[in-house]
């Protein structure tokens, strides 16, 4: 039975000040705004207006991605008696094209599918990799981040291709060729470049990218292609012919994994160390997926190397014993935005020191024992703020010391979501990491940046070895939490992810908590303010803080900063015997079904 809020702030409340800080935070958050209105702000970079988007409903089929073209090629599998992976691959096939800032055959991807028929969930490692030839101390430190973000040093092998391929093999029907039909056509006879594209490309400006890749985005003189204009990429509609014919091995052996190799190679002044080696013995990696109980269902999301599923698993694992309210959303409830925070402050300390690599680190096994979140749950106090905690000490823990952490993860990225009419469904979260990746050109696509969410030095300040430092062979860690909820009967009641860098487990907590603790639907939950903690202060998206109870927050001791929060969050949910659809209003996004 979850306890309600008011006991146990009752029950733990410190003295004649603590009562007056319970009454006080009662009272703001009874007096505070209304409902946050569906409208956020956007941030600059990518400032093309809010969408305002309505929620969509389907009794068959649904796909929830980043681009309405993209959208369009996975209804147009399903239409075909294509399963939800068939329409995964064609929309991330077509999401490379449209949207090639956040994701594409040169990055890598994790990927939940569930099967309806066998009640099985599978989970897909296509994460990048280091060359073999790479070393922990590997990022010079006279160098800026951004330097090394568009330096070969920053690429990793790519996943996404093979893991298309696998997945395909494990759970497609449509032939293999059929899938990129869709992209092959809008790659010869050219796509619209929509508002954001262009917006992102103003920002970047065409200095900050390779040759080859700024003769595509930009005129001669200089200028991005405005919003609207006709782009085609014959070169990339080649790629794709390849390996519609000769399957993925096209892309790691022969022409395209050369036209890499010499890509990476090539930048100046820190060229990269990929060989053609390293691409061929790429290889995707199945990995049991990370579930857990929240409120009478089972939660599954990605285990390591992301960090998504086990810290998701641990921020509701410490909220379970909370009512939470029922009011809908954050701008009526600051007790359970405080509550919500200080858990995933808890979380991040212990993404933050043990995740990594499971095949190179190993990975405390206890991280979501229900006795260690129980001990680690009588650190949040209901009555203030707790400073930045440290990582706990889970069951299983290995003996061996590591330090904290200096990764930095770019907020880049792009999510799908997908039910077929069988009840099959796939939550797909995709990337290059930054914005435009490397922003190097090969074979008609962009090479990611991938090593770069690596730890930025190999042991912490005192000297100890950090899990997340770069090796060979290493996969880096992860915040990608592609999510599928399975409701009291096993059956999927929601498919969910977003892109976000390091904030996508606080994205995708607040659209849980809303959608199972407040009842909101899809599009409800992706329209609310962004909000949490990775760990230090209190985020807030920038634009909201008239609209939430930051005083009540900042009386419970809550250091309260405004920030861009620009989630990408696009969300299928079950009701009845519909699906119910939500696309983020802050990106391009929708979601159309049948």
């Amino acid at each position: 039975m979850p306890i309600p809020i008011e006991t146990v702030q009752l029950a733990t409340a410190r003295g004649r000040a603590g009562l007056l800080a319970l009454l006080l935070v009662a009272w703001l958050t009874h007096c505070s705004l209304p409902a946050l209105a569906q409208r956020t702000l956007i941030e600059p970079e990518a400032s093309t207006g809010l969408q305002t988007k309505t929620q969509t409903r389907a009794r068959r089929h649904m796909v929830a991605a980043a681009h309405p073209l993209a959208v369009a090629a996975g209804l147009e599998m399903l239409r075909a008696g294509g399963t939800a992976t068939d329409a995964a691959i064609a929309t991330q096939l077509v999401l490379g094209l449209v949207e090639p800032q956040s994701s594409g055959l040169g990055g890598g991807a994790f990927l939940l599918a569930w099967n309806a028929r066998r009640r099985s969930l599978s989970s897909f490692d296509g994460r990048e990799t280091a060359p073999a030839a790479a070393t922990p101390e590997r990022f010079p430190t006279d160098r800026t981040f951004d330097d090394l973000v568009g330096s070969g040093l920053s690429i990793g092998v790519p996943g996404v291709p093979r893991l298309l391929e696998a997945v395909h093999r494990a759970h497609g029907r449509l032939p293999w060729a059929r899938l990129f039909q869709p992209a092959i056509r809008l790659a010869e006879g050219g796509f619209p470049v929509s508002p954001r594209l262009h917006a992102l490309l103003a920002k970047m400006g065409p200095n900050r990218f390779q040759p080859r890749a700024r003769g595509y985005f930009f005129s001669d003189d200089g200028r991005p292609w405005p919003a609207g204009h006709t782009l085609a990429n014959p070169e990339y509609a080649a790629t794709l012919k390849l390996l519609a014919a000769r399957g993925s091995d096209a892309f790691y052996i022969g022409p395209i994994a050369q036209a890499i190799v010499a890509a990476a190679r090539g930048v100046l002044p820190s060229p990269s160390d990929i060989t053609l080696d390293d691409l061929a013995g790429y290889r995707v990696t199945s990995r049991p997926p990370v579930c857990f109980a929240y409120r009478a269902r089972r939660i599954c999301s990605m285990g390591p190397p992301s960090s998504g599923g086990i810290a998701l698993g641990q921020i509701l694992g410490l909220l379970q014993p909370y009512d939470l309210g029922s009011r809908p959303g954050p701008s009526h409830n600051a007790a359970a935005m405080h509550l919500l925070t200080e858990a995933e402050k808890l979380a991040y300390a212990d993404r933050d020191r043990f995740i990594a690599d499971p095949d190179a680190i190993p990975i405390p096994g206890g991280l979501l024992d229900l006795g260690y979140l129980t001990r680690r749950r009588t650190l949040i106090a209901p009555d203030r703020a707790m400073p930045r905690p440290a990582p706990g000490r889970p069951p299983g823990l290995d003996r061996r010391a590591r330090g904290g952490d200096t990764t930095v993860e770019i907020a880049g990225t792009s999510h799908i979501s997908i039910v077929d009419r069988e009840g099959n469904a796939v939550a797909m979260t995709t990337t290059i990491e930054a914005s435009f990746g490397s922003r190097v050109w090969a074979a008609g696509f962009l090479l990611n940046n991938q090593l770069t969410d690596f730890a930025r030095t190999p042991t912490d300040k005192d000297g100890v070895p950090l899990a997340n430092a770069v090796g060979p062979g290493k996969r880096p860690r992860s915040s990608m939490a592609p999510t599928i909820v399975l409701d009291r009967r096993g059956r999927v009641e929601a498919v969910l992810g977003s892109p976000g860098g390091s904030r996508i487990i606080l994205y995708v907590a607040k659209a849980l908590v809303a959608m199972i603790d407040w009842r909101m639907g899809p599009q409800a939950a992706a329209d609310l303010a962004n909000f949490g903690s990775r760990g230090t202060y209190m985020e807030i998206e920038k634009g909201t803080a008239a609209k939430l109870p930051t005083a009540a927050l900042k009386a419970l001791g809550h250091d309260v900063r405004a920030d861009e929060m620009t989630s990408g969050l696009h969300i299928i949910l079950r009701r009845g015997r519909h699906w119910l659809g939500g696309a983020d209003p802050r990106r391009e996004g929708l979601a159309r079904g049948d």
